[in-house]
């Protein structure tokens, strides 16, 4: 798996592939179906499939006010493109000058002259170019001109169309099971642990602290069952999550991905960096008026995250 970031990185013996275009944050069911007739396609020529999205989303430069949180960063979305069926992703870094760039300039200059498309693959409701004004029939048009064919997944999902935006949704409003079912897996942030105030060690429930950065989607203040997984020894424990800034003391104003790793109180996981992922809320936050009153909840917790994980 190469990471391109640049079509001057691209090397320029790369030889015919089949190209999936999209920004894939997620990279959910939706984008799996994408990636899957791609490798078809690529399997049956015996080319390589290079997925081609945009670092930052185009939001980000077009409607910073609107910049959706991001589901996945480019290492982990090329992790989970790779998983998919991608061989390699070419990620454009976006900017107003790109944004300008014609449908058939985009195509000309990325997937004739960089990558050598001989077949490209998108979501059925892929539109590109400035002003959006490509769309698939466009993509079509063009490739008959220039040696490619363009085919257009039809958009999956249940009672919603699976999308980035309805995992979001999802995430937003604490249904963690809805945005997993969309995305094949529990959602998942990453993070190095830091040293917090220990307060939940003092209370029999040491806690793996990982900040929030304000541009990774994370669900909403609450309880969580969930898993821990080291990402030096790839070691998965089940946890009970705490997201919040913990309102029963006080002093803590930045919002932390708290995991308690269930009956473990032996860990040492200070400095390494872990994935936390989300599998069912269990309760939103709450303020005690006690500590007494906090610890018998977060047995309460604990023992509801056991029965849930299956442990």
């Amino acid at each position: 798996m190469h990471i391109w970031r640049s079509l001057a990185e691209v090397p320029a013996d790369l030889g015919r592939t089949v190209a999936v275009v999209g920004n894939f944050d997620g990279v959910h069911l939706g984008h799996r179906r994408v990636l899957g007739r791609a490798r078809e396609i690529a399997d049956g020529l015996g080319v390589a499939v290079v997925v081609v999205t945009f670092d930052p989303h185009p939001m980000a430069v077009l409607r910073p006010e609107h910049a959706p949180t991001q589901l996945t960063s480019l290492p982990v979305r090329a992790e989970l493109l790779a998983d998919a069926g991608a061989d390699h992703v070419l990620a454009l870094p976006f900017d107003r000058a790109m944004a300008d760039w014609s449908p058939d300039e985009f195509a000309q200059r990325v997937l004739v002259d960089t990558v050598h498309a001989a077949a490209v693959v998108v979501g059925a409701n892929f539109r590109y170019g400035s002003r959006a004004a490509g769309d698939v029939a466009t993509l079509a048009a063009f490739g008959a001109g220039h040696d490619f064919t363009a085919e257009g997944i039809p958009l999956d999902g249940g009672p919603m169309v699976w999308s980035s935006t309805y995992v979001r949704t999802c995430l937003a409003a604490g249904d963690v099971a809805g945005a997993a079912e969309a995305l094949g897996r529990p959602y998942s942030v990453r993070g190095v642990v830091v040293q917090g105030d220990q307060r939940g060690r003092e209370l029999g429930y040491p806690t793996a602290n990982v900040p929030t950065d304000g541009l990774t989607a994370v669900p909403p203040d609450g309880v969580y069952a969930g898993w821990l997984r080291r990402r030096d020894t790839g070691e998965t424990f089940p946890a009970a999550i705490s997201v919040g800034t913990n309102p029963t003391f006080d002093g803590v104003r930045e919002r932390r991905v708290e995991s308690y790793v269930l009956d473990r109180t032996d860990l040492e996981l200070y400095g390494v960096e872990v994935e936390v992922s989300f599998v069912e809320r269990l309760r939103g936050m709450v303020a005690f008026d006690s500590v007494e009153a906090l610890v018998e909840q977060m047995g309460a917790d604990v023992d509801r995250a056991r029965e849930l994980l299956g442990g």
